[in-house]
């Protein structure tokens, strides 16, 4: 057998080496005997093939020939077959342990098997043992480490074959489970060219964090004896860089899927970075989905749904959503802002996006976001209006039935005027950009909105006209109802009619005029969707950074009430400026004494907190189920309320219901049952006589 071996590294000295140097070398090796199990007659054969050499490069005519073979290019030395193993033990010692591998793995398979518990099987056996061992370290030295593995792996399967030396083959065993995600990260920071390899390594990754129950680690899994919680951390965030935004995504996921709470959350940023990468939107519903079905502890996702409903043009539902947040220093950060609140929630949105969303994929690179590049794509500005025009006929659809459902109304002139105009009022009006501005605080900014209004589109201010027209309907009704003048007399509805074609013919005058004065002033050319004044985005950046590093510990959510519908305590709203709670408490009041009032649990006395219009209508609603026999079950679990518009006389709320009705006739039996979840309501109230009262409201947004 011819090594790949000369006498120099043999010995292990140089070519240059003097005779003493020899001898002193060869003295050292045949004090330093490897201990590690080898025969008595394989480690006399290594004795022997050291003297030989030193013998050889310490007589200068032997050595003169020698070094004249070397240099006419002889390479290798030949070893008889009783000697094979003794030299190949001096390979491994020479500094070359694959080679000596490669060689030993070779001659323990056919036709060169040695004789079943004879010596040399046993010396081969360990030899190859520990040549795959060095051979792995000597790759991860290299940081080739799915070569180590490699190594290890047959190592092992060579052990398992000869059915020897258990406890070394545990040992490379576990050698190669701390090597696994070493392993993942070679395979995955190689080049994308290199597609088998890259799928490779996310196999193994998913595989490794399965086994241990998730990015929690919630499993016990042979991997945490090598790898903690804060060591996989650690390797995750190094290597998430390799890994494209898809692949993320489609990994979070099935993660999630087999419950990890983090992957989830995981996946909520991937495909946020992926939407606004991409210029994908409708991403950013799925991302939006995704978040609020989390119920991860210390995580407040109220500011981080506002930036998604931020970005897809939904300012009032942003605004609110910031408000609602848990943490207080953000609140009173919004709350404190020196300039426009919108301004403020784009500057927290940027650095979001920069900060914790857009980094760490191997195929996005943004380092500046450009929130007005974002609103100026002409896709986004498509998306946000198609989403707008679908959101008004699902307003429109979802209304109607509504109506027919509840059967809120008993007038039928009322009824036909509420579905043809009424529905409109609760639209998502396609405003100037795709964006509502946030001004809803008083009088003074709503006359500012109408003001700004009318320098846009005449769409714009028809819908805005159509709106406004729709709440005076609401507000004037009642009061005709309140006065009982409609059922005095039935000319009086058009009387009424008129009344509200006069004030739209005014409305449109008003336009026109309004109308030629800005077309004089300015042109009517296109501006951006949001204007951020970039003057001041770095004096604000540095708060920002201070705010995110105290997130909130608790999710800002609105606790669900039983299932059981118990009437609360009836409490007269006094405060000529209520907070969210107290317009919550007096709409709940109500909805729970209209339940027990349709199922036919009580009388229906609520004319403190509602107008008697309304309690007459629903009244009416209760005599009509008498006649036909029948009773109404009402569940209406409110999930959420955010405040419009509130002026000294009167508020504008929107909630978020869970809404189940179930109709039974008087015996027991179930006709019919309906569940809409969610159920935008819009609930208008009045302030009169010192307090407010639940004026109208309309179903179905």
């Amino acid at each position: 057998m011819e090594l790949p071996l000369d006498h120099f590294r043999l010995i292990g000295v140089s070519p240059s080496a003097t005779s003493e140097e020899i001898l002193r070398a060869f003295q050292l090796r045949l004090d330093k005997t490897p201990n590690e199990g080898f025969t008595y007659e394989v480690l006399t054969q290594r004795s022997e093939l050291l003297r030989l050499t030193a013998d050889l490069l310490t007589d200068p005519e032997s050595r003169r020939e020698y070094e004249n073979m070397l240099l006419n290019g002889k390479s290798g030395l030949e070893f008889s077959s009783n000697r094979e193993v003794a030299g190949l033990i001096l390979l491994w010692e020479s500094g070359s342990p694959k080679e000596a591998f490669k060689i030993t793995r070779k001659a323990l398979q056919p036709p060169q098997t040695p004789a079943l518990g004879s010596s040399r099987e046993a010396d081969l056996t360990l030899l190859a043992a520990l040549t795959a061992r060095d051979s792995a370290i000597l790759e991860q030295q290299l940081r080739s480490y799915s070569n180590a593995a490699d190594f290890l792996h047959e190592g092992i399967q060579l052990l398992q074959r000869m059915g020897k030396l258990g406890d070394l083959r545990k040992e490379l065993e576990e050698d190669l489970v701390a090597l696994f995600p070493y392993r993942i990260l070679d395979l995955l920071s190689r080049d994308l060219n290199d597609q088998e390899s890259h799928k490779k390594g996310l196999s193994m990754l998913e595989n490794l964090i399965i086994k241990r129950g998730g990015l929690e680690g919630n499993s016990k899994s042979e991997h945490k004896d090598y790898l903690n919680q804060q060591e996989f951390e650690a390797f995750f965030q190094q290597i998430k860089p390799f890994l494209t935004v898809q692949e993320q995504i489609d990994l979070f996921l099935e993660l999630q899927k087999r419950g990890s709470l983090e992957a989830g959350f995981l996946a909520f940023l991937s495909l946020t970075a992926n939407g606004f990468a991409r210029r994908k939107p409708e991403k950013l519903f799925e991302a939006r989905r995704i978040l609020k079905k989390l119920n991860l502890s210390g995580l407040d996702s109220m500011p981080l749904v506002g930036c998604l409903d931020l970005l897809l043009a939904d300012i009032d539902q942003a605004s609110a959503r910031f408000s609602s947040s848990s943490d207080e220093n953000l609140r009173d950060w919004l709350n404190n802002y020196p300039g426009n609140k919108l301004e403020a929630i784009c500057i927290f949105c940027k650095n979001w996006l920069e900060n914790d969303v857009l980094i760490g994929y191997r195929d996005i690179d943004l380092k500046d976001v450009d929130l007005d590049s974002w609103f100026e794509d002409r896709e986004i500005q498509e998306f946000i209006e198609k989403l707008d025009k679908k959101s008004n006929k699902t307003a429109i659809r979802s209304n109607l039935q509504s109506h027919q459902i509840k059967k809120e109304s008993s007038i039928k002139t009322t009824e036909d005027f509420n579905n043809n105009l009424g529905n409109i009022d609760e639209k998502r009006l396609p405003w100037p950009g795709g964006i509502k501005q946030d001004y809803q605080d008083d009088e003074v900014k709503e006359n500012e909105l109408n003001e700004e209004l009318f320098k846009k589109k005449p769409l714009v201010f028809y819908n805005f006209l159509i709106e406004k027209i729709a709440e005076l309907k609401f507000s004037f009704g009642e009061f005709l109802k309140d006065k009982e003048i409609i059922n005095r007399s039935p000319y009086l509805i058009y009387i009424y009619a008129f009344l509200i074609l006069f004030s739209f013919g005014i409305g449109i005058g008003f336009l026109r005029n309004n109308l030629k004065k800005s077309i004089q002033n300015e042109s009517v050319a296109e501006r951006p969707l949001i204007a951020i004044d970039k003057n001041q985005k770095p004096n604000k950046k540095d708060v920002i950074q201070e705010i995110k590093k105290s997130p909130s510990n608790k999710l800002n959510s609105i606790p669900e009430k039983s299932t059981k519908i118990i009437p609360l305590v009836l409490k007269e709203l006094n405060n000529s400026s209520p907070s969210i709670e107290e317009i919550k408490y007096l709409i709940e009041t109500w909805l729970s004494n209209k339940s027990n009032y349709m199922a036919g649990k009580g009388e229906l006395d609520i004319s403190k907190i509602v107008k008697s219009g309304l309690i007459k209508r629903t009244i009416e609603d209760r005599q009509k189920d008498i006649k036909k026999g029948v009773y109404q079950e009402i569940s209406s679990k409110m999930q959420e309320i955010v405040l419009k518009s509130q002026t000294s006389s009167r508020i504008v709320a929107v909630a978020e219901l869970n809404y189940r009705e179930k109709i039974f006739t008087n015996s027991g039996v179930l006709l019919n049952e309906i569940s809409i979840n969610p159920l935008k309501v819009k609930y208008i109230l009045g302030f009169s006589n010192k307090s407010w009262k639940l004026v109208d409201f309309v179903s179905g947004l």
